[in-house]
């Protein structure tokens, strides 16, 4: 089943996002790798494609996971969460209807 998966940013993000990103971008590869990986991407603070110093809100991830207790441990232990990127993870069942 497919989930979303809502990294929460934390006031400091950008610092936490540059010392973890190759990893967390790893397990994002993997997923990929794995077919699992529907959509992923950081949401701007701002209406900018780049926002710059005003950072991001947050992330979205969509993924196929066996459980909703497996995408959660997923998220929690996602290296922007130990680096202080983010401050946790909302994790929902997600239905695709489009495309």
């Amino acid at each position: 089943m497919l989930y979303m998966i809502l990294g929460i940013e934390s006031d400091d993000g950008l610092a936490g996002r540059k010392a973890a990103r190759a990893d967390h971008l790893a397990r994002l590869d993997a997923l990929r790798d794995d077919g699992r990986l529907v959509l992923a991407g950081p949401l701007p603070a701002i209406d900018a494609e780049d926002p710059g110093p005003a950072g991001f809100s947050g992330s979205l991830v969509v993924a196929e996971f066996e459980s909703l207790d497996a995408a959660r441990d997923w998220a929690a232990a996602d290296p922007y969460i130990a680096a202080g990127a983010w401050t946790g993870a909302e994790v929902r069942p997600f239905r695709q209807v489009l495309p």
